[in-house]
């Protein structure tokens, strides 16, 4: 599927307002709701769009703390990989989980209530965890930039499965 300027600025509207109506966006890029629908359809079955969700306030449910984890494994075998990826994907408050390459093997984005709740995180989640060797932690004192919407370009015309 070739994506032209009419699927970029749907995607780029939806970016912002995921619920907003089809005659909405449909008046937003200069377009029926018809033929609107159906490039929505084709982008939502063409894989470049996702899914829908609600952008929960962290502060608003007491989830304040913001903290990214460097985690070094003991080892970095295929085996061990897969099992910590396992295991991290099961804790509630690590909310995303990157392998890099550098000096550590995975850096960690997670929110917590407080010191408290972070240090039962990290001593009893992910510390304890038999494949990890060690963690340094950063605190955020002031999120900058969050949920940036992604840069749409009309060169790129395929998504990577």
């Amino acid at each position: 599927m070739t994506l032209d300027m009419h699927d970029l600025k749907i995607l780029d509207v939806l970016q912002s307002d995921g619920r907003i109506s089809v005659s909405d966006l449909a008046r937003q890029i200069n377009l029926s709701s018809t033929p609107c629908a159906q490039r929505l359809r084709k982008l939502e079955m063409g894989g470049y769009i996702s899914g829908y969700k609600a952008v929960v306030e962290p502060d608003a449910i007491g989830l304040d703390l913001l903290v990214f984890v460097q985690v070094t494994l003991k080892e970095t075998d295929e085996t061990t990989l897969r099992s910590f990826n396992a295991a991290i994907g099961r804790v509630a408050n690590v909310l995303e989980c990157h392998m890099v390459g550098g000096d550590f093997d995975y850096l960690l984005k997670a929110r917590v209530a407080g010191m408290s709740e972070y240090r039962k995180l990290l001593g009893g989640e992910i510390g304890s965890l038999p494949m990890v060797q060690g963690t340094h932690s950063y605190f955020v004192m002031e999120e900058v930039k969050d949920g940036t919407p992604l840069p749409l370009n009309p060169v790129r015309t395929s998504p990577k499965k």
